[in-house]
């Protein structure tokens, strides 16, 4: 173990560190010290030690090894998930166990391994058990994960409802007006207003598309009211609840922290804020309604015939609010970023634009309506490409409730026939690795949206899993959805925690891509950003500035 030793990070400056203060102090308080400084690293040779000699149990998946104890494999997970479960694939096999913070993960690669995580019994694996301690202290009691199962099915039927086709043909159009005055109104897109078409402006995308994201969420889905609240309180709310959504949120949940008190508070005034809202309107002082969830859930009851109280429709909101702003956001970035990368990809989509819509005086074209939002092939391309390569989630959690068997076809059999993982344990799928398992995927990792255009090439057959084309629908208790548990593309989760948003994220990346497109050309400032991995979401690192100019129109 002595030889392994100057692998640990650290151990060399620490030694270092311990020779200089023994030669300054006595014998006796040079010994006290001396143990006090090596006891770190006696325990972290010990644990690796312990890894080596304890019997294995050969019921269970194989465990990944670690040198620091509790912590175990989080550095290397945090940094990077991805190349983690790639590399520990190579070792281990597509099961496999690692150490974050004291918890067992057990991780089931591929589709197969998608199917086991995504496709599991309520009885046995728990979304709930998994995610209600991040989600409750910000969506709100009695929502989402802070209820049974049963219950989080309801609420996604009564969300559900409002996300109706009537509904999105009238979104289109908002969201285009809302992308259209944003880039009227807001200095970054100052060269829009400038005669010189040669002029070059920038700006920073990620910040950029989560600005524009809000105001069209908010315009569509939220409602006027809250469109029309959007001001520095509520982005100050807004960024205290957000600050309550990161992974330290995640792994502690509670910690006296300034930035827990701040997300606590956030998420208390913006309950009330949605409260009063949903009295005024039940008060009939409010006539702003108009195609909104809100709308939606105050006409929906549960099966035993009570309605939904205005807190529960208030945190229902909240968790649209927060969850739709950063899938949606991030996603959208990633899309224009990979425009601004590939101008002639970027050409194409305007191409597309013009075809359908046409081109009148000053470049101006006819209103995107949803129906032909949908028959797009080369803008339904670009964003498949970019889930498959940038899916916001990478790792999809349940945490286990009762002993749960790994099929055999998923793992290499035990004595007993087949891996056995326990109670407690949490078992974990990534799609985000099955999207690029050079396996499966021609060119795994480069952006390439053209393998979406043949028919029965494998990005197509992928997504006619995924979306059960031949009509195999199951319902989880919010209306029949295809499962999709078996694909080796899941951008937007499967089986009965499958997001529901689905279309509308679509709907709204389309028509905000196609806008900016019409307007302005794209070019990469620098280098294509790497990922972020320390977010809930994955975001790009910074810098992800693009510049751009507008548009010649004869």
């Amino acid at each position: 173990m002595a030889s392994n030793a100057s692998s640990v990070p650290g151990v060399d400056a620490w030694s270092g560190f311990a020779q200089q203060a023994q030669a300054h102090l006595p014998s006796t308080s040079r010994l006290v010290l001396l143990g006090l400084i090596n006891l770190p690293l006696a325990i972290v040779l010990l644990n690796a030690l312990w890894q080596v000699i304890k019997p294995k149990d050969p019921s269970k998946p194989p465990e990944v090894f670690h040198w620091l104890p509790i912590i175990g494999s989080a550095i290397q997970y945090g940094n990077d998930p991805i190349n983690f479960f790639l590399k520990c694939r190579e070792k281990y096999g597509d099961v496999f166990t690692f150490v974050l913070f004291g918890r067992k993960m057990v991780v089931a690669l591929g589709p197969k391994g998608n199917n086991f995580v995504t496709g599991g019994k309520v009885s046995q694996l728990s979304a709930e058990e998994a995610y209600t301690h991040l989600t409750t202290p910000v969506f709100g009691k009695d929502v989402v994960y802070d209820v049974p199962n049963e219950v989080l099915m309801e609420q996604k039927k009564f969300v559900k409802f409002g996300l109706s086709i009537d509904n999105f043909r009238a979104y289109v159009g908002m969201i285009e007006e809302e992308v259209e005055n944003y880039m009227n109104a807001d200095p970054g897109f100052r060269v829009w207003q400038m005669n010189d078409i040669n002029e070059w402006g920038s700006f920073h995308a990620f910040k950029t598309f989560a600005e524009i994201t809000i105001l069209t969420a908010s315009r569509t889905l939220q409602g006027k009211e809250v469109r029309n609240s959007l001001d520095k309180t509520f982005a100050q709310r807004y960024h205290d609840l957000d600050g309550g959504f990161t992974p330290i949120n995640f792994l502690f949940p509670n910690l006296p922290l300034e930035s827990y008190k701040k997300r606590d508070r956030a998420q208390k005034e913006m309950s009330d804020f949605y409260v009063d809202l949903i009295q005024e309107r039940r008060a009939g002082k409010s006539t702003d309604a108009e195609h909104d969830i809100i709308s939606a859930l105050m006409s929906q009851h549960y099966k035993d015939g009570r309605v939904l109280s205005d807190r529960e429709i208030a945190h229902i909101m909240i968790a649209l609010l927060m969850a739709g702003q950063h899938t949606s956001s991030t996603t959208g970035t990633w899309t224009i970023l990979h425009l601004a990368d590939k101008p002639e990809v970027a050409e194409a989509l305007y191409q597309e634009q013009v075809e359908h819509f046409g081109l009148g005086e000053f470049g101006n074209f006819r209103p995107i309506t949803y129906e032909e939002l949908k028959t797009l092939p080369i803008l339904d391309a670009v964003i498949r490409e970019t889930l498959r390569l940038h899916p916001p989630i990478h790792s999809i959690i349940r945490k286990v409730v009762d002993d749960v068997p790994v099929p055999p076809s998923l793992s290499a059999p035990s004595k007993d026939g087949v891996y056995v993982v326990p109670k407690g344990y949490f078992v974990l799928s990534s799609p985000a690795v099955s999207q690029v398992d050079p396996k499966v995927w021609h060119n795994a990792r480069k952006w390439d949206p053209s393998r979406w255009t043949d028919p029965e090439g494998f990005a197509a057959q992928a997504y006619k899993t995924y979306a059960d084309e031949k009509g195999e629908k199951v319902d989880y208790g919010f209306g029949a959805v295809s499962k999709g548990t078996e694909s080796p593309y899941q951008p937007f989760g499967a089986g009965r925690h499958r997001c529901i948003g689905e279309q509308f994220a679509y709907l709204q990346i389309g028509t905000i891509i196609a806008t900016i497109i019409r307007k302005v050309e794209l070019r990469l400032e620098g280098e294509f950003p790497a990922h972020n991995y320390h977010t809930m979401i994955t975001t790009p690192k910074d810098p992800c500035n693009i510049v751009y100019r507008r548009r010649h129109f004869d």
